[in-house]
């Protein structure tokens, strides 16, 4: 029960990181920013035009964004999830950000890349550890309870 109720805070922060990290407006950006449907043409553009550093941030940035999700994720929900299911339910939350980016969020834009590579970010926290994570707190709630004989 300790664990759900810290993977319940940590999706909170969690949350709370992707909400500040994504749904500021920068104003600043509104020039610069585009619409981005085409899977790695942002990536190319921060190989050719970002320095080395600058790229890496970028892509190193969003794969972290998605960590956390992959982690918490097996562990919140009491089914089994493969890892299918991880991918496609951390898509569509990737999606869903990246849709309210886009549509309301001064300053910013939809850009697959981003969805790709936060997808990416969740798929490798759940093979480091939220499997790991998820398998530990499901066998807690299964163990049956001992009962003392007086």
């Amino acid at each position: 029960m300790l664990a759900v109720g810290a993977a319940i805070a940590g999706l909170v922060a969690f949350s709370w990181v992707l909400a500040k990290l994504t749904l500021v407006p920068s104003p600043a950006s509104e020039e610069l920013v585009t619409t981005n449907l085409r899977p790695g043409a942002s990536l190319r553009k921060y190989a050719e035009d970002y320095t080395f550093l600058a790229a890496c941030k970028q892509v190193g940035g969003n794969l972290l964004l998605g960590v956390p999700f992959g982690v918490l994720l097996p562990v919140l929900v009491p089914r089994h999830l493969r890892l299918l299911r991880v991918v496609f339910l951390s898509m569509a939350v990737m999606v869903l950000v990246e849709l309210a980016q886009g549509a309301i969020v001064q300053g910013r834009a939809f850009d697959v890349d981003d969805v790709i590579l936060n997808t990416t970010g969740a798929l490798i926290g759940y093979v480091l550890l939220g499997r790991r994570f998820g398998r530990a707190v499901r066998s807690k709630r299964r163990a049956p309870r001992r009962e003392t004989r007086a």
